[in-house]
């Protein structure tokens, strides 16, 4: 067994999903000016939001989590892992294009079942024209998420983390022909959506064919490994659908006040930059090195290896999170309040930001702790604790809706991401201590704890004294920059003092990546 260097393979990783998620941020920014929290902007959220929705219940949500460790397994035993991969594209792509004809025709019924209050106003018509537009991404971003996988589970991480930059290049390409030509931006923006599915498709495939994996569809069979490999989905698929539920409450809840989907969709954005970068990287990483440690029999390598990725993920989330609670508003205001985009967006954005940040940690953690499960091709547990968080975020968005509006929907979200990585913690005791937390770990854990306070208050002390450039344009940028910098500063000087992360760790890690 050729093992994944865990850390060094997530600087990969990391460093090009960072990359992606700044320019997704880019895009954001740009629509949030054109378009602001208007009409058009909040369809085009409900219509984009509709295929990546399925596209995370049927490939990210469920197909992928069961064939990346069957798929390793079958690499790491020599047992064609090519045509187990190529089975499985072909079965998958024949299913999606059938589903994507039928979600076509179904698109007015789609609309309402994530926004009912969009009904009979403009926005429903909007959201059902731009849905029809949009729903074709589903295959190819579908298919996109399979080949990845196998990059992943190859070992090659570099290229299936850039195919998302190209989606965001496409999208911001598309804004900004259509500001230029004075055409409709926000037909310009949906047409963006099938045009950068292609794009990856195409880069993936390409990719993977490099790698000496050249797939090509082949007739659809119901072979007996694609069997069990419906078997192994069919949980995650479940709990994929209970995930998609939480993002329908949200987005239910938000239908409901005026400018509120754009809202939350922005604070999204946000939270979601961390949550990317780390959360996805140390999961893409993580699932196939134990499903081939497990494969190993290396229990004791799989149980370091988890506590080493919530060790790294912890290091660098805390702090994150804990800027996104405590100076929302100066962050909102410097990356979105300009053009369409007024003040009062900026005081709802940020508050939903704020609430977001709160889960963020509990959001990572959990991309962390579920490849223990998916390595051990158990999804039914994870599918039965998404069930109770599910119900949890139904019942704090819409009991609390009527009393603090929108926000509720956040704090939903943020809620049931606790009880989740609760019930996926305590879960694997089950599994021999798989994420039992070392002693390494123990020792970190109050290190950065008290790092991050040091960071919050010298945080807090320059929102204060550079409150009036921040809200001074042209100047308010190079604050914003001094602000975060000056926050990683006292974080990255806190934790050397405390020895939370140490110098000679971070040293041998680079030079393993180089």
């Amino acid at each position: 067994m050729r093992p994944i260097r865990l850390l060094p393979a997530f600087l990969t990783v990391g460093g090009w999903t960072m990359l992606s998620r700044i320019l997704g941020l880019a895009r954001d920014v740009l629509m949030a000016a054109l378009l602001g929290a208007g009409p058009v902007a909040q369809a085009f959220l409900i219509a984009f939001t509709l295929p990546n929705m399925f596209r995370r219940f049927f490939a990210e949500g469920a197909f992928n989590i069961a064939f990346v460790p069957m798929f390793a397994k079958r690499l790491e035993a020599g047992e064609d892992a090519a045509g187990f991969a190529r089975d499985a594209l072909s079965n998958l792509g024949a299913f999606l294009i059938v589903f994507t004809l039928v979600g076509i025709m179904a698109m007015p019924w789609l609309v309402l079942a994530m926004a009912s209050g969009f009904h009979g106003d403009i926005r429903f018509e909007l959201s059902v024209t731009h849905g029809r537009i949009a729903f074709p991404y589903i295959v190819f971003i579908s298919l996109t998420a399979l080949l990845s996988g196998v990059l992943n589970a190859l070992g090659r991480f570099a290229l299936a983390a850039a195919a998302p930059i190209l989606m965001n290049l496409v999208m911001i390409a598309f804004l900004l022909i259509g500001y230029w030509t004075g055409g409709n931006i926000g037909l310009w923006q949906i047409w963006s959506v099938p045009v950068a599915g292609i794009a990856q498709l195409a880069l993936v495939w390409w990719g993977v064919g490099r790698a000496g994996f050249p797939i090509r569809p082949v007739r659809p069979r119901l072979t007996p490994e694609m069997r069990r490999l419906a078997v192994v989905a069919a949980p995650a698929m479940l709990a994929g659908g209970v995930v998609q539920i939480n993002l329908l409450v949200g987005r239910q809840v938000g239908s409901f006040f005026d400018g509120a989907v754009a809202w939350l969709s922005y604070a999204d954005r946000l939270y979601q930059l961390p949550l990317g970068v780390v959360g996805l990287a140390i999961g893409v990483v993580l699932l196939p090195d134990l499903a081939r440690r497990l494969r190993a029999g290396d229990t004791e390598g799989g149980r370091s290896a988890v506590n080493r990725a919530s060790e790294f993920t912890l290091a660098l989330t805390l702090p994150a999170a804990l800027a996104l609670m405590v100076i929302p508003v100066p962050i909102v205001a410097v990356l979105f309040q300009r053009g369409a985009f007024g003040p009062e967006d900026t005081a709802a954005t940020a508050l939903a930001v704020a609430i977001y940040g709160a889960g963020l940690p509990a959001f990572v953690l959990q991309k962390v702790i579920s490849p223990v499960y998916y390595a051990r091709e158990d999804t039914r547990t994870p599918f039965r604790y998404a069930v109770h968080a599910m119900l949890v975020n139904a019942g704090v968005a819409l009991g609390l809706a009527p009393f603090i509006g929108f926000a509720a929907a956040a704090l939903g979200t943020t809620v049931a991401g606790w009880v989740m990585l609760v019930q996926l913690w305590r879960g694997t005791r089950s599994f021999d201590g798989a994420a039992a937390i070392d002693t390494r770990l123990k020792r970190a854990l109050p290190r950065i704890a008290l790092s991050c306070l040091v960071m919050g208050a010298v945080l807090l002390a320059g929102a204060a004294w550079l409150g009036e450039a921040l809200a001074t344009d042209y100047l308010r940028y190079g604050a914003l920059a001094l602000l975060v910098g000056l926050g990683a500063a006292s974080y990255g000087a806190a934790v050397l003092a405390t020895g939370a992360i140490r110098g000679a760790d971070i040293r041998a890690a680079l030079r393993r990546r180089t």
